[in-house]
């Protein structure tokens, strides 16, 4: 069919072209089902995904409000995604949608439909292994979007992810209390400091090293959700606490240095310059010059 048509389909330009034609039309539809379907898990079936979150409790358990605002948040950002797909007309930012993001997004949506079914159906273990391969496919366009870095969509993904697959393996793992029995969540409290802190320590290095502010605000949304649901041990709650309050310093600190850096690098820069000047000075200053000889012997 491809081969029959009157243009050169092998053509790199006509090949991006035609990847962008698909991504304008298979997005929408994933981000469709998406939507679709954890709305009919969330407030059709019984129970729900949050009436499953409530019966399985767990020390690292997020509070479902928040999580609800920003699951919100990121439809209203592939919204927008979709909406820039169609009126991209920049050659950065078409290269940025085609192959920056492109598929890994697509199927990402499609992921978290299926995740949300086995959520529903308490399948915790195959909810967890396809939780591992959303995180797979975000941290790939994320490390595409260093070379073609338009889009923040996969940044809000990657930072529910990451705390999502702790909070999932915690639950297979069996690490939960009885809901009628909040005073038995201290079990297993170390192994969820431990998760907490291995993945704000990774969120951490994304603010620093890519001054993130999408990354930023997500970690920090998400640490927020962990310590308003309680009851939560200590260290679990403490460190939540204080990488709320981290991310954004870690920002604020980051572009900081990188401002001083420049303007340093850009003083150093300059020096040479002013010292040849000074040098073609001193030179032109104590070099032959023309002596009036009269003047000299009177």
């Amino acid at each position: 069919m491809m081969e029959s048509l009157p243009i050169d389909t092998s053509h790199p330009a006509v090949r991006d072209y035609l990847a962008l034609i698909r991504l304008q039309v298979l997005t929408p539809l994933s981000l469709l089902i998406n939507i679709a379907t954890v709305i009919v898990c969330a407030f059709v079936l019984h129970p729900s995904l949050r009436d499953i979150s409530r019966e399985y409790p767990s020390t690292i358990a997020p509070s479902n409000s928040m999580i609800a605002v920003f699951i919100t948040l990121i439809y209203i950002a592939q919204v927008g995604y979709c909406v820039l797909l169609v009126l991209a007309r920049k050659p950065e930012t078409k290269a940025s949608l085609v192959k920056g993001v492109g598929y890994p997004l697509v199927v990402a949506n499609w992921v978290m439909a299926a995740w949300a079914i086995t959520w529903v159906l308490q399948a915790f273990f195959v909810s967890t292994v396809l939780l591992g391969i959303l995180l797979v496919l975000l941290i790939y366009a994320n490390l595409n979007l260093l070379i073609y870095h338009t889009c923040c969509t996969p940044d809000f993904y990657g930072a529910l992810k990451a705390s999502a697959d702790g909070f999932l393996g915690s639950v297979t793992l069996g690490w939960t209390f009885s809901p009628g029995e909040p005073q038995h969540y201290s079990p297993h409290q170390w192994a969820g400091f431990g998760v907490v802190l291995g993945v704000n320590i990774l969120g951490l290095l994304v603010v620093i090293v890519r001054q993130d502010i999408v990354w930023c605000l997500s970690a920090s949304w998400l640490s927020a959700s962990l310590w308003s649901r309680t009851p939560k041990p200590m260290p679990i709650w403490l460190t939540a606490v204080l990488f709320t309050i981290a991310h954004p310093l870690a920002l604020v600190v980051s572009w900081l240095w990188m401002r001083f850096r420049a303007h340093r690098q850009g003083a150093i820069q300059l020096a040479p310059d002013n010292e040849e000047g000074v040098v073609q000075g001193q030179g032109r200053q104590g070099g032959p010059r023309e002596v009036d000889v009269d003047a000299l012997w009177g």
